[in-house]
């Protein structure tokens, strides 16, 4: 069983800066670019010659600038402090356009831009694990080697199999809550997943639970929260399919956006 370590030392106390700084920053960032796409308050998009700076171009900065800092000069007290806290914001700039990481395309607020929030919204659960000082085998130094093992293996093997079933965030936050990664394991796969691909047969009666399930543009309660910090829902994007820009879909994409993943 996980088991969790509250006592806090300079280490936990520095990443709790961290955690801290990656959340608001985060929040911050999805407030000003959902005013700056409605029109509204002093923000606007940074462009430069012409070219449209996404913020997660900050965010390496911040991230490469505090990292040098911290493997050059080790500092300790409050510029530790300092360091963690530029990395944490750097990491929520930059990872609050995951999306674009990913597919090298401007999609902050499509479909596909929701993977960003599920990026942040999984590093943030892991996140106050870590800070909660979390053990994902649940073993001390007592229950020697072979009870490490095992604990090991069976968190690991249930956290893959989650992740084959299509569950990616189940999966990753089951590493360090291994009855979550257990659970996911042990139900019904996501129709596209490669689980479902390779074990379910097209008239089986386990692919036709996991269609009813998991019904194509259903929403989870994963999906509700997602759509409460994103800032979109599936059926506004259903209603109104725009690229971040707001010009319609058929329509071409201007070069520099207005109203899509600005800089803070």
């Amino acid at each position: 069983m996980v088991s969790f370590d509250l006592s806090f030392d300079d280490g936990r106390v520095t990443a709790a800066w961290m955690l801290g700084s990656f959340l608001l920053v985060f929040a911050l960032t999805r407030s000003v670019t959902r005013l700056i796409r409605a029109g509204r308050g002093p923000f606007r998009d940074t462009s430069v010659g012409g070219v449209h700076v996404h913020h997660l171009v900050y965010g390496i900065a911040l991230m490469l600038l505090a990292g040098a800092g911290e493997f050059i000069y080790r500092p300790a007290g409050a510029w530790q402090t300092v360091l963690a806290v530029a990395f944490g914001a750097g990491a929520a700039l930059a990872l609050d356009e995951f999306a674009l990481w990913l597919r090298l395309a401007d999609v902050y607020w499509s479909p596909e831009g929701r993977l960003s929030v599920d990026a942040v919204l999984v590093v943030g659960v892991v996140g106050t694990l870590l800070v909660l000082g979390a053990n994902p085998f649940g073993t001390s130094g007592e229950d020697g080697a072979l009870g490490v093992a095992v604990s090991a293996v069976v968190t690991t093997g249930a956290a893959v199999t989650a992740a084959f079933k299509g569950k990616v965030g189940t999966a990753v936050i089951g590493i360090f809550l291994p009855p979550v990664a257990l659970v996911g394991s042990m139900r019904l796969a996501k129709p596209g997943s490669p689980w479902a691909r390779r074990r379910y047969g097209a008239a089986s009666r386990k692919l036709a639970r996991a269609q009813s399930r998991f019904p194509e543009g259903g929403r989870t309660r994963w999906d509700r929260v997602v759509d409460l910090v994103g800032g979109v829902t599936r059926k506004q994007e259903l209603s109104d399919p725009r690229p971040e820009g707001g010009a319609p879909a058929s329509a071409p994409p201007p070069s520099s956006p207005p109203g899509g993943g600005g800089s803070a």
